[in-house]
């Protein structure tokens, strides 16, 4: 035996709505994810105010006093830098970025090999020198929890092709 219901066809129309913006905000919201960034230099482990968060080469801001940066979002890659400091390439971040940025010397009468090679040596000191800014309350996590790319400035020679 069927029965009817005396249901209008607009009240289903605007239940169906109501479930549908309901599943579409939690959603949203669950996508809503800062990521907050501080910054400090190797020499001092003192913050570094005014450095540049570039997303997609376009810079998104600077940090603050305090060498803190909040980003609405979770990128994919995070190029970070400033006059004086070498570009740090961040990928696979996490909620929140701790970052030592290394600065950038000027080296004369050496070859570019022997500098990438000496700044290869400063680049392998950063967990440590992430684990000295943990251990003086600096950083709240005991190692970074991203990868960080080591850009070299000598490419070699290339081979021509046959």
């Amino acid at each position: 035996m069927i029965t009817h219901t005396n249901i209008d066809p607009n009240m289903n129309r605007f239940i169906i709505s109501i479930i549908v913006l309901l599943i579409l905000n939690t959603n949203l919201y669950s996508q809503n994810e800062t990521v907050k960034v501080k910054i400090i230099d190797e020499e001092e482990l003192e913050a570094l105010p005014g450095v540049r968060i570039q997303v997609n080469d376009s810079i998104i801001g600077q940090t603050n006093l305090k060498g803190e940066f909040e980003i609405p979002f979770i990128p994919n890659e995070l190029t970070i830098g400033d006059l004086g400091l070498e570009d740090a390439i961040i990928k696979n971040s996490c909620n929140n970025l701790e970052i030592v940025m290394l600065g950038d010397y000027t080296y004369d009468f050496i070859s570019l090999k022997k500098v990438d090679r000496l700044r290869m040596k400063r680049f392998k000191q950063l967990p440590k020198l992430h684990k000295q800014a943990y251990e003086k309350g600096i950083f709240k996590t005991e190692q970074p929890c991203y990868t960080r790319e080591f850009i070299p400035y000598y490419k070699g020679k290339k081979k021509k092709a046959e």
